[in-house]
């Protein structure tokens, strides 16, 4: 890699990418929304990663994208500002990527296309621990933007032959902010993290995740779950789900307080596992 476009640069997890990559002497193309000071990259594009001009300005000398510019919940705007803003920024990234010659990109997909995190009713995983082919119970903007985001990914390699990663991420954060509240929240009821699986990642590991995949794509369409392998409270996991989920069949016991997902794509596609784990 010599330049990497990261789209949603100045968000909490857009900084770390830019930060990750740079490290690694990648030079960077930073698309924000608004120019911000506090974006390290040594090229700043701003405007709308839905308007193809401004994507095609940002994809010059670029050999590789990472796209993370999304409204990240339902509640973050109107249903039709979360799906439709959310589908068109990565569909126009995705093709202006590819016209441009492009042949690797990375797009950031979400746990929370399961249905699981944002559905109005309760939903529970077909089985545990979850991958990447568990059934979906979709009801919300959100996770379908984001089912919608990997196939348009899919499409793009069958209209393009552009490979394209998608990254499902847990309840992102660091251990000073939302992971620490999040893990006070979990611990004081368990019961609300049953439909996120109590999982996490930090931010530092998901950027990491991000330079990962852009490295050592191989051809084609992937999608890989990532996560820390321990989940953010410190119950045994069997014990959770033998309170919280107990009629979810169980493919395998789960030791400690192991996360009750499958990372084993995320090890063998990207070589990745989790360095900054929560002390629970």
């Amino acid at each position: 890699m010599r330049r990497a476009l990261i789209t949603g640069a100045a968000g909490h997890l857009g900084r770390h990418v830019v930060e990750t990559f740079t490290a690694q002497r990648v030079a960077v193309t930073a698309l924000t929304q608004q120019a911000d000071d506090d974006v390290r990259a040594d090229r700043i594009v701003v405007g709308d990663a839905r308007d193809a001009d401004v994507v095609r300005d940002a994809l010059r000398d670029v050999d590789v994208v990472v796209h993370l510019a999304a409204l990240p919940s339902p509640s973050a705007g109107s249903a039709e500002e979360v799906f439709c803003g959310n589908t068109a920024a990565t569909f126009t990234v995705l093709e202006q990527c590819a016209l441009a010659g492009v042949r690797h990109a990375v797009i950031a997909s979400s746990q929370a296309v399961s249905g699981l995190p944002f559905g109005p009713r309760r939903r529970r995983p077909a089985y545990l621990p979850v991958d990447e082919a568990a059934p979906t119970h979709i009801a919300d903007p959100y996770a379908l933007s984001k089912a919608v985001d990997e196939l348009t990914a899919a499409m793009m390699w069958w209209r393009h032959e552009l490979s394209v990663c998608a990254l499902r991420f847990p309840f992102l954060g660091d251990a000073d902010g939302r992971l620490r509240a999040r893990a006070e929240l979990w611990n004081a009821d368990p019961a609300a993290g049953a439909c996120e699986l109590w999982a996490y990642l930090d931010w530092r590991d998901a950027a990491r995740a991000c330079l990962l995949a852009a490295d050592r794509q191989p051809p084609g369409t992937e999608i890989v779950m990532v996560a820390a392998p321990r989940t953010l409270v410190p119950f045994a996991t069997e014990s959770l789900l033998d309170q919280h989920l107990p009629d979810v069949p169980r493919r395998r016991r789960f030791i400690g307080n192991e996360t009750p997902i499958d990372l084993r794509r995320s090890h063998a596609v990207l070589g990745f596992d989790a360095e900054y784990l929560w002390a629970s």
